[in-house]
């Protein structure tokens, strides 16, 4: 499962911010988003949460949603993970 969600939140980021397969595949656990990538703007924010929504089959609650989840891809990968672990 954590392969699955590691390799559909990099499909979904390459996706939405336009990175492209190489770029979404070198982002590593410390790897900054929000805030260090230009793409990952607060209109991408909303995009994104859809898109995980969509591709993961999960629902994300607004009180779930804090700016600490977009400082690192290592941060999104986990809240995914205990997202979809249900």
């Amino acid at each position: 499962m954590t392969d699955t969600v590691d390799a559909t939140l990099r499909a979904l980021l390459a996706d939405v911010l336009g990175l492209g397969e190489e770029r979404a595949a070198a982002l590593t656990g410390d790897s900054g988003l929000f805030g260090e990538l230009p793409e990952f703007d607060s209109m991408a924010v909303a995009t994104v949460l859809t898109e995980m929504e969509d591709r993961l089959g999960i629902t994300i609650d607004d009180d779930e949603i804090d700016g600490e989840i977009f400082e690192t891809y290592g941060h999104l990968l986990a809240f995914s993970q205990r997202k979809v672990a249900g």
